[in-house]
């Protein structure tokens, strides 16, 4: 059976849960599931027979957790050995059932990658690639990579699966109950990057079940372009008798599949929990049934790791302050690799109102490609915003797309030939928007005719590779008035006709229309009206600029853009007028600040820490703190996840505040903060750990200080935190380690796979009162179940939280645990409640 064309003709089924089934037949707690394709093959080739028996097309090796950081590279028991019984298993049960398409499954490494982890994307991209050229080599019919919570680590497993071979492609992400992903994505923002990556199939697994997954998979299937697959579990876990079980059985599952086949998924199947009378019914259901009509959309989505940003109808901000032209303190920053105050003019952006940040790093002599992806990689630590990679340099696009953890917007192709076949390629390969300047070979044409033939042929040349115009932003070009009089007039012709007749969305880089005028603010807000009125889909302006960000909400309030006129109000409620250049408001952070500022006091792009936090509140502080000068750049540097402003800061506030207060009067109230806005989702993972890495600059210098007075901070108690036997992930376990040690909780890691004998002699020896365990995986929980009843045997004071994507609260209660924790912030929160 050939997988793309069966998936062209009929609804397919997968088959169900592995590890269940496996605990079932006696798989023991902290067994490797993988080892049975070895030590009990006909259990695992009787498993997946019964499953094609019951109506299955396609089964999944049982290699979910079959990498090169769990199996050595040799040995009874090597990555080879397992992946290679696997793909036997598989085959003999497809021969012995006369039917079905075996899927090389992978999963997650359980490492988080850097920057926020220590796993190298590259690096993670080779551990994909070993288990792929296995798979194929043994003959896998397909590759899905499923229960990926991270968009940046499925993209690596992607990128692997069509490197290393031809074969279709299916992933499918975890989303917990509010709809987000671990790293933050959304349903839009999943569907944007897995459709950049030309994936076959797309959709979710896991987590949750039927009931629970439908809002979320119609998401899905009204943003994608792509047949959407989903595989749920039986319901939500909990244990009876010391097992694992779900609470929905087979024909309350069918009942809710029945509607999500109507909602018009492509693929259906199970995940923990079903077995083969699941996917009986499930079958049954969709027997004979057409796959469905998958309907193009036209969005224009460009994403980040978190968030979707569309363009279309409402214009967009891009900003344009992260360029070296015209910035001499920008292009010293390039020359110094200072990255600190780079970060602050995409900090400074975003809090301005930008919705996308142009980065261009090109300076003559420098090593564009290496400083680009530096900058894109701290750039998306401490914003959630999606960037435009700009340039002209080949390779630096490329490393740039490859690394970049979303859908980017890409700027730019134009209609020369070797323009086209420089840039498609890439675009067709890693995703994402492109600008399109309407010139070629022959120079800018003078009038709208010409641009729109340049953007015909560039559309036309696009969709060769596959590039939907949808994909495509034409930029008009501005040509500056004061030497092109009619030069406005033909740009916004185009931007009109671009809209009308091709169908495409426009982009602007605004600020050109005004070079050599004066009082350029007044032509460049006046052209970005009249550019939005002609149907401009994205400005490229400085949000700092006060005349454009009114010129830009003005025109969403008065064409019903901005509901109620909201964001207006917001904005100007409490207005007051930009600052002439070289005044200083007297008593403000300003004033307190201006002689350690770095740039011009009345440059809106300049660096210093009132340009990181300018936006935080009135007085440049963050939001419901009121601290003296030194200690509000502190707060705003731990705020905004500013690693080397916030050593400086720390420095600077010791000289006219006690270390101890320092840390209590400002860290502390900075890492609530950030921590209520992770909790709100108005802040994403990314961001909380740069912040958190920004709070552990700064304690270093404060403990630094407090070793030479002889005061010391005094921490507030003992935790181990470890994943339990048979597991190594480990994302949830370092992500909260992190933040109870900034939290100055004395943090004892035992790391992953963890046994329960261990943990227990830990906490005897070090006189524990608090535990933290982990586990990602259903089959692990036992081992999890069987560590607190060790705990409570054994060491009956401690208190034990657990954590992980497999975990509810009423589950944790009913393996024993005092407490759930559903992600870092509440860990810490639980943790000063029961030690203070």
């Amino acid at each position: 059976m050939n997988f793309r064309e069966e998936l062209k003709k009929n609804v397919l089924i997968f088959d169900g849960g592995m590890g269940s089934l496996l605990q079932a037949e006696g798989l023991k707690a902290g067994e490797l599931p993988e080892t049975w394709n070895l030590r009990h093959p006909e259990v695992i080739r009787r498993i997946h027979e019964d499953y094609l028996r019951a109506g299955a097309e396609i089964i999944k090796t049982n290699t979910f957790g079959a990498n090169g950081l769990k199996y050595a590279a040799d040995g009874e028991f090597s990555l080879e050995a397992v992946v290679t019984a696997a793909m036997e298993n598989a085959r003999a049960a497809v021969k012995a059932a006369g039917h079905g398409m075996i899927a090389l499954d992978l999963g997650p490494t359980g490492r988080l990658l850097a920057p926020m982890g220590d796993l190298e994307f590259e690096d993670c991209v080779k551990l994909y690639a070993e288990v792929v050229r296995i798979g194929k080599a043994h003959g896998a019919d397909l590759i899905l990579i499923e229960t990926m919570s991270d968009l940046y680590e499925l993209k690596a497993a992607v990128l692997a699966a069509k490197e290393n071979s031809d074969l279709p492609v299916v992933a499918t992400v975890i989303f917990d109950a509010t709809g987000k992903l671990l790293t933050g994505g959304t349903p839009e923002s999943a569907v944007a990057v897995l459709e950049g990556l030309r994936v076959d199939a797309l959709g979710m697994n896991c987590g949750l079940g039927p009931k629970q997954m439908r809002p979320f998979i119609r998401r899905m299937i009204a943003a994608s372009s792509t047949p959407v697959v989903i595989n749920p579990n039986a319901g939500l876990p909990h244990t009876e008798n010391g097992r694992t079980v779900y609470d929905i059985g087979p024909e309350e599952f069918a009942g809710e599949m029945a509607k999500i086949l109507e909602d018009g998924v492509s693929l259906a199947g199970g995940c923990c929990g079903t077995t083969p009378e699941y996917i009986r019914r499930l079958h049954d259901l969709a027997a004979g049934r057409k796959a469905p009509e998958i309907t193009k959309k036209h969005d224009t989505v460009v994403t980040s790791f978190a968030g979707a940003v569309r363009i279309g109808d409402d214009p967009v901000i891009i900003g344009e302050r992260i360029n070296p032209t015209g910035k001499k303190r920008f292009k010293q920053a390039l020359r110094e690799h200072d990255t600190e105050y780079i970060l602050q003019q995409g900090i400074a952006q975003q809090d301005a109102g930008a919705q996308i940040l142009d980065v261009n790093v090109g300076l003559p002599g420098m090593d564009e490609a290496a400083m680009m992806t530096d900058v894109i990689r701290e750039l998306q630590g401490v914003t959630e915003l999606p960037l435009q990679i700009d340039t002209s340099d080949r390779r630096a696009m490329e490393q740039a797309m490859r690394i970049y953890n979303g859908k980017p917007l890409i700027n730019s192709v134009n209609g020369k030939k070797e323009s086209m076949d420089a840039v498609f390629p890439l675009v067709a390969r890693y995703g994402g928007v492109v600008v399109a300047l309407a010139l070629d070979e022959d120079g800018i044409p003078a009038d709208a005719d010409g641009r729109i033939r340049v953007a015909r042929k560039i559309i036309a040349e696009a969709e060769t590779y596959g590039i939907d115009r949808k994909d495509i932003l034409i930029d008009a070009l501005c040509l500056t008035v004061s030497s092109e009089e009619r030069g406005a007039l033909v740009t916004l012709e185009t931007v009109r006709r671009v809209r009308e007749e091709l169908g495409c969305g426009t982009v602007l880089g605004v600020s050109n229309i005004s070079f050599g005028l004066p009082q350029r603010e007044i032509i460049n807000a006046a052209f970005f009206t009249m550019a939005m009125q002609s149907g401009l889909s994205a400005g490229i302006i400085n949000p700092n600029n006060d005349a454009m960000m009114r010129s830009y909400r003005a025109f969403r309030a008065l064409t019903a853009r901005d509901p109620h006129c909201g964001d207006y109000i917001a904005a100007y409620s409490n207005y007051e007028p930009p600052v002439p250049k070289g005044y200083v408001k007297a008593g403000s952070q300003e004033a307190l600040r201006a002689a350690g500022s770095a740039g011009n006091p009345g440059d809106p792009g300049r660096g210093g820490a009132g340009a990181a936090g300018a936006s935080s509140d009135e007085n440049g502080q963050p939001d419901g703190l009121s601290l003296p000068g030194a200690m509000a750049d502190l707060a705003l540097a731990v705020e905004k996840g500013l690693k080397e402003q916030a050593g400086r800061a720390a420095e600077l506030a010791l000289e006219t505040a006690q270390p101890l207060d320092v840390v209590n009067q400002c860290m502390i109230p900075a890492l609530d903060l950030v921590g209520k806005k992770f909790e709100k989702g108005t802040l994403y993972l990314p961001q909380l750990l740069m912040s958190a890495d920004a709070a552990k600059a700064a304690f270093e210098i404060i403990k630094s200080r407090m070793a030479g007075s002889g005061a010391s901070r005094e921490k507030k108690g003992k935790i181990i935190i470890a994943t339990v036997r048979g597991d190594i992930h480990d994302i949830g376990k370092n992500i909260v380690k992190v933040l109870l040690e900034n939290y100055s909780f004395d943090v004892i890691d035992l790391g992953r796979d963890v046994p329960p004998e261990k943990i227990v002699e830990t906490a005897l020896r070090e006189n524990v009162r608090l535990v933290g365990l982990s586990a990602l995986m259903t089959t692990t929980v036992p081992s999890m179940e069987e560590t607190i009843r060790e705990l409570r045997e054994k060491a009956p004071g401690v208190k034990v939280w657990v954590g992980g994507a497999v975990m509810t609260a009423d589950y944790a209660e009913e393996i024993g645990a005092d407490a759930y924790c559903r992600d870092a912030m509440s860990s810490v929160e639980y943790a000063k409640k029961i030690l203070g």
